[in-house]
């Protein structure tokens, strides 16, 4: 997981991090150099995945010179290269040959297998520790970035630009070996037999070099492109998906279906003129090898005819022409796979950057919270500029139920949001039991907290598992009792699989009211301190909402309890309630009090009373 430093610790440009290894990270080297940095603790890995590459390459060539000398022993017979070494007969030198073949194919194999299984194992656990430090650091941004972002956009970043990040390691290192062992073993060859052959050979290669370097910007242009239309088609995909109930109500499914199909031929049109480009670098190479057999044909023909070159070197020459030069193409393939993977890395390494808004405080050991919670003189506004407090205070009493109302806009769920740390005010302060939030690890702040939404999500498992969820070794009989406290237990036990029904995505399979009372329980499983409910029954039934009013006068004994509230009847027999219009206290009271006053409270009341103005 990549940490964070404050500017005084960032020198001369350079933003130093550690990953979850403890290894360096320069946020402002390259993807590459960065990459690598994730490869650093697998070294014995990348050495025996390297070495085996390098093997198999080498043995790959091998056979190609034993049929040079294979037609050495035809020609030259006795007097051959073999026989010069003490093996006479013609045919004894045909068998050792062909067995020298035999064994060097076998070791290409089976070296062949084992850089394969390497480098796409390296692949996959650089790939998990990656992805593992994205979603982490992504974990630890504020609710700011999320707000900014789309869900499908991420995705993307998270799953299929870190996947296709395999391909570099699968195909593009192994590539580029492919190109160094070759063309240094085969150069090497060519310059022993004929060094003046090797230097005709070789006159290609600086054009090979100039047009890669081209191609290589250009390919990064297109693929960062590339990788940006595919991160709109996920956002696109993802909403999409989510949203899918509202599409059918609406019966917007061709209208959905050529937003999609926009987005999708944007991304089409994207890669085809990546493909333009790629696709014409390989063919520019084998010219340059045309050429280069060119000159094999001609010039090692002469000498031959001359006498100046063996006929078994000459064939070796020809045949390994394609071995020197072919290995471009590789290099090409290499440099295109290279700047996709980049293109890739890029945007994960740019989730990795992204500076961390809200820290954990300094205080870390357990606080015995009582549940006093303290705004002071809190300004705030949200990064578009929209202001919402400014110099907002609010004092709760430890086992006080609170009440929270207001028009929509007031303030009302900005106030949890600030209360949870999701966002931190540009002014003033909040405490919990007299110790500053900003003070507290941001786990032991929330764990002070059980929190209801009005927008409930639950996860897809059963319902033992949502009750249960953020607490640790729970008792079969604590989730029973808060299920009870949820007055869902009736319900549960009826189910045919009881608390290990499944909810679905979402929880789809349960009703509104359901998912609601599933949530309450969830929120008092583990008995937090305070209890908040964010418009708990602004879109359930009224059947449903007495429920819930039961459930929060039986919670308020032992705890206390901050409800933002649309229905004020939920929160008539609060011990305080406090009344927000645009980002300022106007009213704040008991029920009755508050009626009495005649103010922005009582006109709210007699509103949902269906009392006369």
């Amino acid at each position: 997981m990549t940490k964070s430093f404050s500017n005084d610790e960032i020198d001369n440009n350079f933003l130093w991090g550690y990953n979850k290894n403890g290894f360096c990270v320069i946020t402002n080297f390259s993807s590459f150099q960065r990459l690598f940095v994730y490869m650093k603790p697998y070294r014995l890995k990348i050495v025996m995945a390297t070495l085996c590459a390098i093997l198999q390459n080498v043995f790959d060539v091998f056979p190609e010179v034993l049929i040079g000398i294979t037609i050495d022993v035809l020609v030259n017979k006795q007097n051959s290269f073999l026989g010069n070494w003490g093996i006479v007969n013609v045919i004894s030198q045909l068998c050792v040959l062909a067995g020298l073949i035999f064994v060097i194919w076998c070791f290409q194999a089976l070296f062949e297998y084992l850089s394969d299984v390497l480098w796409r194992n390296l692949a996959q656990i650089v790939q998990h520790d990656l992805r593992i430090d994205a979603y982490s650091h992504m974990q630890q941004l504020e609710m700011a970035y999320f707000e900014d972002k789309n869900t499908g956009e991420l995705l993307t970043v998270l799953n299929e630009d870190v996947n296709q990040l395999e391909i570099f390691f699968d195909k593009g290192i192994t590539d580029f070996i492919y190109f160094v062992v070759s063309v240094s073993l085969v150069g090497y060859i060519f310059f022993y037999l004929s060094p003046l052959i090797a230097l005709c050979v070789f006159l290609p290669v600086p054009i090979i070099f100039l047009v890669a370097y081209v191609f290589q910007n250009r390919l990064g242009q297109l693929y960062a492109h590339v990788r940006e239309k595919a991160g709109i088609l996920g956002a696109r995909l993802g909403n999409n998906l989510i949203g899918i109930s509202t599409i059918k109500s609406y019966a917007m499914e061709d209208y959905e279906l050529d937003r999609l199909r926009k987005d999708s031929n944007e991304y089409k049109n994207a890669y085809e003129r990546s493909i333009g480009t790629s696709a014409a670098f390989i063919p520019i190479i084998r010219m340059t090898i045309a050429f280069g057999f060119v000159i094999t044909i001609i010039l090692g023909g002469w000498y031959a005819l001359k006498g100046k070159l063996a006929i078994g070197s000459y064939s070796v020459l020809v045949s390994m022409t394609q071995r020197l030069l072919w290995p471009f193409i590789y290099l090409a393939k290499s440099m295109d796979v290279y700047k996709r993977s980049m293109a890739c890395a890029d945007r994960v390494f740019a989730v990795l950057d992204t500076p961390i808004g809200i820290k954990d405080g300094a205080v870390a050991a357990s606080v015995d919270v009582k549940g006093k919670i303290e705004f002071k003189d809190i300004s705030f506004a949200y990064p578009s500029g929209v202001q919402i407090f400014d110099n907002l205070s609010i004092s709760v009493e430890p086992g006080q139920t609170v009440g929270v109302v207001g028009s929509t806009g007031s303030g009302k769920t900005t106030l949890i949001k600030l209360l949870l740390r999701f966002y931190d005010p540009e002014q003033g302060s909040i405490l919990l039991d007299g110790i500053y939030t900003k003070d507290l690890t941001l786990r032991l702040l929330r764990q002070a907290f059980g929190f209801v939404s009005q927008d409930v999500f639950l996860f897809k498992g059963t319902i033992r598992e949502n009750i249960a969820y953020g607490t640790d070794n729970i008792t079969d009989e604590q989730i029973e009792y808060a299920a009870r406290m949820a007055e869902i237990h009736d319900f549960i036990i009826n189910l045919p699989d009881g608390y290990e029904t499944i909810v679905g995505e979402r929880g789809q399979k349960l009703s509104g009211g359901q998912r609601q009372r599933i949530s309450i329980a969830r929120a008092i499983v583990n008995k937090p301190p305070i209890l908040i409910f964010d418009e708990a029954t602004s879109s359930v039934d009224n059947e449903t909402e007495l429920s819930i009013q039961r459930s929060l006068e039986k919670i308020a004994k032992n705890h206390t309890v901050f409800v933002i509230a649309h229905r004020l009847s939920t929160i008539r027999h609060a011990d305080n309630i406090f009344v927000l219009h645009k980002g300022v206290v106007v009213e704040n009271g008991k029920h009755d009090d508050l009626v009495s006053l005649n103010g922005v409270y009582a006109k709210l009341w007699r509103v949902q009373t269906g009392e006369k103005q």
